[in-house]
């Protein structure tokens, strides 16, 4: 049998190597395989023989679809939660601001709900807290109606800026004429904006949302 030169040098070669390195016994081949999921079971671990092992088994044999699911809908948990919490903390934020109105003014303001001046009025004083440039000292807004006034003074206390009226003449053709200047300052204790707004907070409660 005529046998090929690149035969024969592969031939030399595995028996060169055989009389080099001896043949492995029963324990060194297994010894080769010893690693999972080859090998021998690994021992099981002190929480696998506790009385939740059937649980556990349960979890380290998950499908690698259903954890990645899991884990997904955890996120989204989580995020929804810290979401929900922030809601409830600028909720009570808010609550505790509207019960620094007095109740008389909370109740003028809840019977006669008027979003759109309220939002006027809240717009001007929460841009007026929010002025950290420190030139504007006060605000100063001419509103001669008695029940808006009422109104201004309202969201006056609920973002804990002082708030005063005077009366002053001025003089027009055919006569003097009685003027009213509402005059805002900032508090010491005048902080942060709520995040929720009054008009916000009224709708919520008058719409049932909680």
């Amino acid at each position: 049998v005529q046998v090929s030169n690149r035969r024969s040098c592969r031939w030399l070669n595995d028996r060169l190597l055989l009389e080099l390195v001896p043949r492995l016994g029963a324990d060194e081949i297994k010894g080769l395989f010893a690693p999972p999921p080859w090998g021998e079971e690994l021992p099981l671990s002190a929480f696998c023989m506790t009385s939740s092992a059937a649980a556990w088994d349960v979890f380290r044999t998950i499908d690698m679809d259903v954890q990645a699911n899991l884990l997904q809908f955890h996120m989204r948990q989580s995020c929804a939660d810290r979401k929900n919490s922030r809601l409830d903390e600028d909720e009570e934020i808010a609550l505790n601001a509207w019960h620094r109105i007095d109740r008389q003014t909370r109740e003028v303001i809840k019977r006669n709900f008027l979003p759109d001046l309220l939002r006027m009025y809240e717009e001007r004083v929460r841009a007026f807290i929010q002025d950290t440039r420190g030139d504007k000292d006060l605000l100063a807004l001419d509103v001669q109606d008695p029940f808006q006034r009422l109104l201004l003074h309202g969201v006056c206390e609920f973002y804990n800026v002082a708030s005063e009226t005077r009366s002053s003449t001025v003089r027009e053709y055919g006569g003097d004429r009685l003027w009213k200047t509402t005059t805002i300052r900032k508090r010491s204790g005048t902080g942060a904006p709520p995040r929720i707004t009054l008009v916000d907070l009224l709708t919520r409660k008058k719409n049932g949302c909680h």
